[in-house]
């Protein structure tokens, strides 16, 4: 584990916002020790699904993914820490709920692969392109918590 501070992007999916689990996602973030520097509910509109979701344009989920993502609000994120990236993923739990690990929160929470809660960056370079379609950076706050140092090394 290092202790450079990642930043990555966590989205609360429609399924997590219409089911008021927008609390808990964000409470079983925090517990592992992450911290928020920047946070908004938003309707994403269809061009901004379309870059978010580039990467899957030729698979035959990607309408779904695109219709489901603007159907509701959801809540963007960015979260910072050490290994942000990979402890949210690990947190997250698999895509489908079925295979996640009880714990985590798709395993808890998730429904179906497709109305799965949450969404995370998959890596640094993912996150970082992420986190500039959903906020400027202007929106991203830089602050210290009193409790940092007890929850990682200097």
């Amino acid at each position: 584990m290092s202790t450079d501070k990642e930043k990555t992007l966590v989205l609360i999916k429609p399924d997590g916002v219409q089911r008021g689990l927008i609390g808990q996602v964000i409470s079983k973030l925090e517990l592992r020790g992450l911290k928020i520097v920047a946070l908004k509910m938003l309707s994403i509109n269809h061009e901004l699904a379309s870059r978010h979701y580039s990467e899957h344009i030729d698979r035959p989920f990607y309408k779904n993914l695109i219709e489901f993502i603007i159907s509701s609000p959801v809540v963007a994120t960015v979260f910072e820490g050490p290994d942000a990236v990979t402890l949210v993923r690990k947190t997250m739990g698999a895509t489908n709920p079925l295979e996640a690990s009880p714990g985590t929160i798709r395993g808890d929470m998730g429904i179906t692969i497709d109305k799965n809660i949450i969404h995370g960056s998959d890596s640094i370079e993912s996150a970082d392109k992420e986190i500039a379609l959903f906020f400027q950076p202007e929106e991203i706050l830089t602050y210290e918590r009193n409790i940092d140092a007890w929850i990682t090394e200097s």
